[in-house]
């Protein structure tokens, strides 16, 4: 696909800069070369790399990625565990210990359903107060309901405790709207949704509290939302990110994900 030539003018000097459109990067012809996650992967340092000149003094921008991989279970290391839950070894002369208690319930858990692709970001004048996230959903986050019930509720407590969040969706093999989903569960609707949500989106989300007014009882925080629906084929938009009740800066997206489709040669 051909980039898209933009043209700035700082001053008296015309700047030239390509545009990367969007990618499917979950079917061919892009992952028939490149994994979804390698892009998923870079994504997060890129927007640090981003924020780097944009942030004021004070705040820092961190990447976090955790995509666990299958591992093997060592039916030996179980069977000692098993051991040590339920006696107590003195042998040897060493000191005797109590028998740690029988734990009243033992499942198996699936720790693939925490898939974390983000940035987060820090206020470190106040003790690096964490005050905002940009979740970059993964096909993981939204293949079942109790993922995206979990991905959900990991935006519910960012907002609950004053943390902006943005939310990242260039998933293309599964239908699911997070946002949407997100809005209903707060009995809410957003007209950008009608009549069908859109699979590829970005959307802010900050909370805020309402305008004091003396005649009235303690209203409930207001959600703000800046919503962007994506297509492929089309630019990364700039959206809105709150450091703080009246303290926010632009993120351009386009420039992170232009230099990690360089970096790993996708066209």
């Amino acid at each position: 696909m051909t980039n898209i030539a933009r043209c700035e003018v700082w001053g008296t000097i015309a700047v030239e800069e390509e545009v990367m459109p969007l990618h499917d990067h979950f079917h061919s012809p892009v992952n028939d070369k490149h994994r979804w996650d390698a892009v998923h992967g870079g994504w997060p340092m890129e927007i640090v790399r981003t924020l780097f000149d944009r942030l004021p003094p004070g705040f820092v921008a961190e990447p976090k990625v955790y995509h666990p991989a299958p591992f093997e279970v060592d039916v030996a290391t179980i069977e000692d565990d098993d051991h040590a839950l339920g006696e107590s070894d003195t042998s040897g002369g060493g000191v005797a210990t109590l028998v740690a208690p029988a734990p009243t319930l033992t499942v198996p858990m699936d720790f693939s359903l925490l898939d974390d692709y983000e940035v987060l970001i820090y206020d470190e004048n106040r003790e690096r107060t964490l005050v905002a996230a940009i979740e970059i959903v993964s096909p993981a986050n939204k293949d079942r309901p109790d993922t995206r019930e979990q991905f959900m509720g990991k935006v519910s407590s960012l907002l609950r405790r004053d943390v902006c969040v943005v939310v990242v969706d260039i998933v293309t093999t599964r239908q699911a709207n997070l946002y949407a989903e997100f809005l209903a569960s707060l009995e809410r609707t957003d007209p950008a949704l009608v009549p069908e949500p859109p699979m590829l989106y970005v959307v802010t989300l900050r909370s805020r509290k309402p305008p004091k007014k003396k005649s009235q009882k303690k209203q409930p925080p207001l959600l703000d939302v800046w919503f962007f629906s994506l297509a492929i084929g089309q630019p990364l938009p700039t959206v809105p990110l709150w450091l703080g009740p009246e303290l926010h800066i632009t993120l351009p997206l386009e420039p992170s994900y232009s230099e990690v489709c360089r970096l790993l040669r996708i066209a």
